[in-house]
């Protein structure tokens, strides 16, 4: 007798699982505001261990998938030139999308104006962090200690390793071929363990959802409402209008079947707000679902998580015309372009450092002498609006993805245009599960 049922799609489960913890953060909100127990063993108890051990399970993956899968995509080049015009293809784009986000940014503050009439006198002191400068940057690029690179998760210097460790791999002749199969049995299993994880997210997600629903004062988003609404209409805008026009523009590829296909990919990183918890997941999309070799996404999609900050960047140039507009002071046309280079490149500069998009925009802010303490009075939507930023800056890695692999041949376009790609493997793993347990 056939027991099994139709089972709703991972991406269902992880909306079901967000709309549950939102819902639930707003009742104990509203009717358990002055509960100590609900407060101490439920919110701060189970939601915030829940939701804590579901990141920290992402984040266990980043650094193999990172290392592992790099190296396989970099040892199977047989040509060294082709490395740097895929590198070079890829920052390219990174960059116009960036450049692109941040005028679109500055555009719609300046048609829509949400910071006219607003008052920051009440806003507190900001202290930022200072920056490093690029070449500072550069050098930190590599590692004089792998191991401890891997340890503390630097991003940049595990993906130069990864590069260098992979080219000496080809290089090797026959000792190389069979660290080279070492290592795609390895990433066969850390993708395995990709698809586990999915599988619990919608719990994960609940968890999250609960905790941050249940603390959100909604009140600063009211007295921010022009400011959260402009940000939140570009961040969309840019995400599904200007990427869709990018894909099709430069690759041929569907804009429809890529958004739809993006679903779980986006549904992470909203719920985990961080781009570099979501690269398991975005690795296995863009490999399972949407075609493309694993030797071009293992480059790109780590270093743009790293270096593509087109949702930070648009934060950035609403924030700077809203406090511009606050504080009524006047941006000229070289300020506005002067902000649109600093953001551009302060995408790479700043890259890897902790409190990256408030670091980014004090930089911004310095260049075209506005105030920094706005930034004080905007941090209160910030969390929320973070969440969005994240869901916008995968996209962005994902569409530049499918761009530079299409240009170079490396792309599956069956794969792509097949609905079901990628979720039949994950069900059968799951079948395989059950009648073992």
């Amino acid at each position: 007798m056939n027991t099994d049922k139709k089972k709703m799609s991972l991406t269902g489960r992880v909306i079901l699982g967000m709309l549950l913890g939102i819902l639930t953060g707003f009742i104990i909100r509203s009717l358990f505001a002055d509960t100590g127990f609900v407060h101490e063993y439920i919110v701060n108890g189970l939601f915030d261990v829940g939701g804590k051990i579901f990141i920290a399970s992402l984040k266990m993956l980043v650094v193999p998938l990172v290392f592992v899968s790099l190296v396989c995509g970099t040892s199977s080049l047989k040509d060294i030139s082709t490395l740097g015009r895929l590198g070079g293809k890829t920052v390219l784009f990174y960059l116009v999308t960036t450049a692109l986000a941040i005028t679109l940014a500055l555009t719609m503050g300046t048609i829509f104006q949400p910071g006219a009439g607003a008052d920051l006198s009440a806003a507190t002191t900001f202290a930022s962090k200072e920056a490093p400068s690029l070449g500072d940057v550069i050098v930190g690029m590599f590692p004089t200690n792998p191991i401890n690179s891997m340890a503390q998760g630097n991003t940049l210097q595990i993906i130069v390793f990864a590069i260098l460790f992979g080219i000496a791999i080809s290089a090797a002749g026959k000792p190389g071929e069979r660290i080279a199969a070492l290592f795609v049995d390895l990433n066969a299993v850390i993708m395995r363990l990709v698809a586990l994880l999915m599988n619990i997210a919608p719990y994960g997600v609940f968890f999250l959802m609960a905790k941050l629903f249940t603390g959100l004062g909604l009140g600063a988003i009211y007295n921010l409402l022009g400011y959260f609404l402009v940000l939140s209409a570009t961040l969309l805008l840019h995400g599904l209008v200007t990427y869709s026009v990018m894909l099709k523009a430069f690759s041929g590829l569907s804009p429809i079947v890529f958004l739809k296909k993006m679903e779980d990919a986006v549904m992470f990183a909203f719920s985990t707000a961080s781009s570099n918890a979501t690269i398991p997941v975005t690795m296995e999309t863009a490999t399972k679902r949407l075609g493309v070799n694993n030797k071009i996404a293992s480059f790109t999609v780590p270093l743009g998580a790293t270096i593509n900050m087109d949702g930070t960047a648009i934060m950035q140039g609403v924030a700077t015309v809203f406090i511009a507009q606050a504080f009524n002071i006047d941006l000229t046309m070289s300020d506005y372009l002067a902000v649109i280079m600093t953001a551009t490149l302060a995408s790479i500069g700043t890259a890897g450092v902790p409190g990256v998009g408030l670091i980014m925009l004090a930089m911004v802010l310095n260049q075209v002498g506005l105030p920094i303490e706005g930034i004080a009075l905007i941090m209160g939507v910030d969390r929320l609006l973070d969440m969005i930023r994240t869901a916008v800056n995968i996209t962005g890695d994902s569409v530049v993805t499918c761009i530079v692999a299409k240009s170079e041949n490396e792309m599956n376009v069956d794969v792509f245009n097949n609905p079901k790609a990628g979720e039949k493997d994950e069900e059968v793993h799951f079948h395989t599960l059950k009648q073992n347990s």
